[in-house]
């Protein structure tokens, strides 16, 4: 079941929900950010640099957390995203790895940790 902040349990993940954050370029590369860091680790939405306004990064967050690919937890006065690695590896093995592997659309390959 959804909980209170939107985020659906791991099996009300769906696949279409995901995909769907994904075919974002710029979600895309949140995504791909937070598979190469250590699981557990907290960013806020601004620590990204993806060079929006903090309305439209707001929508980018709901998004991604609605589709379930992140956590977002309450950190006093900050809001701070984590990638349900766990969820996601149970629920679509192979996913994490398969963005780890590509780069985000009409990104550069070798520039692969921009912000």
């Amino acid at each position: 079941m959804v909980d209170a902040e939107g985020h659906p349990s791991r099996d009300e993940m769906e696949l279409a929900a995901i995909l769907n954050a994904l075919s974002d370029p710029l979600r895309y590369r949140v995504v791909q950010e937070f598979s190469e860091l250590p699981e557990g680790t907290e960013r806020t939405c601004l620590s990204f640099g993806l060079g929006v306004s903090k309305s439209t990064l707001s929508h980018h967050f709901r998004v991604l957390r609605e589709s379930g690919l992140v956590q977002q937890i309450d950190r006093g006065n900050s809001r701070k995203a984590q990638l349900r690695r766990e969820d996601l590896e149970a629920r679509f093995p192979g996913l994490l790895t398969l963005i780890g592997q590509n780069p985000p659309p009409g990104a550069d390959p070798g520039d692969r940790h921009r912000g």
